[in-house]
């Protein structure tokens, strides 16, 4: 089980997560959305595509864009479409 962890809280855990660039990508369905916010962060990557951000919400405390994901990926990386995957404090754990 991989999880993801910020300010003592499981924001997201599953057994289906997807490696990319050392990154955990989580699947949708196991992310806890009462911990997340849009965010009108983008970025580009040249062979995902655009992500955009949540910003993760725990007792108060706010970490702005600490996790991303691509709505719409380029075909190598389709995979991904929608995952999450987390930085900015948001401990991984395996």
């Amino acid at each position: 089980m991989t999880k993801a962890v910020w300010n003592g809280t499981v924001v997201a855990e599953s057994n289906w997560c997807i490696v990319v660039e050392g990154n955990s990508y989580f699947p949708p369905d196991s992310v806890n959305r009462a911990f997340f916010e849009s965010s009108a962060t983008h970025t580009a990557c040249s062979w995902k595509g655009v992500a955009s951000y949540y910003n993760v919400k725990v007792d108060g405390r706010t970490i702005k864009d600490a996790a991303w994901y691509y709505p719409a990926p380029q075909d190598a990386a389709r995979e991904i479409k929608d995952y999450v995957a987390f930085w900015k404090g948001v401990q991984v754990v395996r």
